[in-house]
């Protein structure tokens, strides 16, 4: 067995004559398996948070969205529409037109977008699961759905067929306008369901057939605002993206779900990213024990360093007992932290054990890459404390 690794194992786990020594590695070794027991926490934590929030948005977010390149829509043909059913890896796809709209119902107005979406929208979404009053509209109808937001906003109801939801797009050109009809195309429109999918899509939103959204924005047949797109299970993305990319060329830009919600994704990064410097902050103070504890255990162990010195070890393999002393203490520090992490954050995946509200538990989630973090994140640090206090062992300390 090597020298250095021996006697660094057994200053380890041997007690010291001195209490006060032996009481302040004892602090170290907690700190060491607090810090990575709270970071992997915090990480555990963030992660099952990014979760939460990006599941309500994913339910509405294609595998992939073609959008247009330039201007606000683009116009696919009958053949290019067969081409991309022809894609083997495409399981559906929809047409899309969004614009913005002005609402009025009953002298209370509101500023929004209407989606206008085909038949295949259902099934590309689980339209059901998102309309818990009422019901999806049916196709070629002057029937829409809209956010619980805008709904509770303009206290709308649901097949309310005495009061109409009326839609308003100002018209494009150029000149005079001298009524309201003029300058706008509207449509009354009856409400027959609510969606509830998250607070911004919900105060955003108002769906709508494809047909009625064409006849506002003075969309011709063939001329849309988007393609959404269902994708086989274990698709390969880039070679759909240039199947898809050839059957469109350029007049299009194709986002997947990570960059159709880019500022959202940004933004939990960062967060995520803040709290991990913070922590790792807090790690390298509390790291500071042990560096503390293994200048303490030199100073305790000066005559016994003087003896193995006179004996041959040399300065190098006395400094290395204590690098491996402090590294010994974090890796197995930072491990003992990590399966406590791992057992606390089940708990709490599993049970529950700390509650949002009555039915909502706390949302954490054990990531591998967290996992992997924490530990290379300790042991970095820990190692670099090792060698802090182990350099500070010099010739005229072990030879006098």
């Amino acid at each position: 067995m090597n020298f250095s690794l021996y006697i660094a194992k057994r200053y380890l786990l041997s007690k010291s004559s001195n209490n006060a020594i032996n009481f302040i590695t004892i602090i170290a070794a907690i700190s060491v398996i607090i810090g990575a027991l709270s970071l992997f926490i915090v990480l555990s934590g963030f992660a099952g948070l990014k979760d939460f929030t990006l599941q309500f948005t994913s339910i509405i977010d294609p595998d992939l969205k073609a959008e247009p390149y330039q201007g606000k829509s683009f116009y696919i043909s009958d053949s290019e529409l067969k081409d991309l059913e022809n894609i083997p890896d495409v399981v559906s796809f929809a047409k899309i037109v969004e614009e913005r709209v002005f609402i009025s119902f009953e002298g209370r107005n509101h500023n929004a977008f209407i989606k206008g979406v085909d038949s295949n929208y259902a099934n590309i979404h689980a339209v059901d699961s998102i309309v818990p009053l009422g019901s999806w509209f049916s196709e070629k109808t002057n029937q829409v759905v809209t956010g619980w937001g805008i709904a509770n906003r303009l206290s709308i109801g649901v097949l309310d067929y005495g009061k109409a939801v009326n839609l308003y797009v100002p018209k494009p050109g150029k000149g005079q306008i001298s009524s309201i009809e003029q300058a706008f195309n509207s449509v009354r429109a009856v409400n027959v369901g609510i969606f509830d999918v998250n607070e911004a899509l919900n105060e955003k939103y108002i769906y709508v057939p494809i047909e009625m959204a064409q006849h506002l924005t003075n969309y011709e047949a063939n001329q849309i605002s988007a393609l959404e797109f269902k994708l086989r299970d274990g698709f390969d993305e880039e070679e759909i993206r240039t199947s898809i990319q050839k059957v469109l060329g350029d007049k299009i830009i194709l986002k997947n779900k990570s960059q159709l919600n880019d500022a959202l994704h940004k933004m939990l990064n960062t967060e995520n990213l803040a709290v991990y410097l913070i922590f790792t902050l807090i790690l390298i103070i509390a790291l500071f024990n042990v560096i503390g504890s293994i200048i303490m255990m030199i100073l305790d162990k000066k005559k016994t360093l003087h003896t193995l010195y006179n004996l041959g070890a040399t300065l190098k393999d006395i400094r290395r007992i204590f690098f491996l002393q402090g590294s010994l203490m974090t890796l197995f520090g930072g491990l003992i932290g990590l399966i406590l992490g791992l057992i606390l954050v089940w708990l709490q995946e599993t049970f529950g054990l700390v509650m949002l509200t009555a039915s909502l538990p706390y949302p954490m989630s054990i990531k591998i890459e967290n996992i992997l973090l924490v530990y290379v994140t300790i042991s970095i640090l820990g190692i670099g404390a090792a060698k802090i206090a182990s350099s500070r062992i010099t010739r005229n300390l072990v030879s006098n």
